[in-house]
């Protein structure tokens, strides 16, 4: 697990974590009971935990150990390093992408990282500002290239998508004219394309090289242009108080600027076969 001790031991950002915030919780209200209208920021200083939601089938972003149940990805350590900051233990719940949105509305969990900020979701949810950048692409069989988004958007080509994702939103928006296989996860959808039931798979770049590494008989990564450039955020059930939302901003631009961010992400690529020179040109950490 990445920690930003190995990015820069001299810091001390856990205590520069902790003030920032001081001063939020007083010891008599840790002993309060639970105020129905408390705040998501407030609980976590109370209960001293921050819950998450993480996808089992997501490396690198998440990567459960089928046997021992452990949890891996970048942002579990991201995460992990937030609820230290937080002065809270973490907890973690296994989701799908899909249901993502809907875990954080009926409070199962405080944040979810690795949502991208489409405008479906934003009538619903808050989200933080970008924790990197990422671009949609495809998981394609091997005579299936195409180079363009006009190219994909034939009633000639078979789409699979995770229901639900925003992989199924830019589909839907972009190649309508297709046919497009919904699934349940992510998983199911390549299982679609490995069996030759369509002629590619939407996923987010990361992913698509992840499942390929793993995988190469699948096919090929097509990027598709013009590139469809998107963001990988933290999304937030919506309240009045936005104390929650802002101090995960601020933590975020934080870590970015001390490379902790970064060097979380690049390690964990490299735990499952993905490097910084496999990245296409176009897409950006």
């Amino acid at each position: 697990m990445v920690t930003r001790r190995d990015v820069a031991s001299i810091i001390g950002l856990g205590a520069a974590g902790a003030a920032m915030t001081a001063g939020a919780a007083t010891p008599a209200a840790a002993q309060t009971a639970a105020d129905p209208n408390e705040s998501t920021f407030a609980r976590i200083r109370r209960t001293k935990k921050m819950r998450i939601g993480a996808v089992g089938g997501g490396a690198p972003y998440y990567m459960k150990d089928l046997s021992s149940g452990q949890w891996k990805g970048f942002y579990i350590d991201i995460a992990k390093a937030l609820a230290d900051d937080m002065e809270a233990e973490l907890e973690i719940t296994e989701t799908t992408w899909g249901n993502s949105v809907l875990d954080l509305q009926s409070n199962k969990i405080d944040i979810f990282f690795g949502l991208n900020p489409t405008p479906k979701r934003a009538l619903v949810v808050d989200f933080s500002i970008p924790v990197f950048n990422n671009a949609f692409g495809f998981l394609a069989r091997k005579d299936f290239k195409p180079k363009t988004w006009a190219e994909l958007n034939s009633p000639d080509i078979k789409i699979a998508v995770d229901q639900g994702s925003s992989h199924d939103q830019v589909v839907s928006r972009l190649t309508p004219k297709a046919q497009i296989s919904r699934l349940k996860t992510a998983d199911d959808a390549t299982a679609a394309l490995q069996t030759g039931r369509v002629d590619a798979q939407c996923l987010i770049t990361m992913l698509s090289l992840t499942v390929l590494k793993k995988n190469p008989s699948l096919g090929q990564f097509v990027l598709p242009t013009p590139i469809f450039a998107t963001t990988s955020n933290a999304g937030f059930r919506r309240e009045n108080d936005k104390t929650w939302r802002d101090y995960v901003n601020t933590w975020i631009d934080f870590n970015k600027g001390l490379g902790f961010i970064r060097s979380a992400i690049i390690t964990n690529m490299e735990l499952v076969g993905v490097t910084e020179a496999d990245i296409p040109p176009g897409v950006s950490l």
